[in-house]
């Protein structure tokens, strides 16, 4: 499990929606062209902390655009075990 990157992510996808909550909660003219932004940036954080958690950390320093591009994607459900 590579830690590094994993807490790196989390701590990314916290602020995000540390900052997200704030702003809904402080601003009038928050919608959903403000919500969606921040949702994706959100999701990325996750998403690439769930799937490059396996990456050994030197490959992961050195993976390509390609694969980061994967570890965007949101997990399957049977990897979340979602129903």
């Amino acid at each position: 499990m590579n830690r590094d990157a994993i807490l790196f992510h989390l701590r990314e996808a916290k602020k995000e929606l540390d900052r997200t909550i704030v702003e809904i909660e402080k601003s009038k003219s928050y919608e959903i062209g403000d919500f969606c932004p921040a949702m994706s940036h959100l999701y990325h954080h996750l998403n690439t902390a769930w799937n490059g958690k396996d990456t050994p950390a030197k490959e992961y320093a050195l993976s390509s655009r390609l694969k980061f591009h994967d570890w965007r994607k949101f997990p399957p459900n049977d990897d979340l075990l979602l129903f």
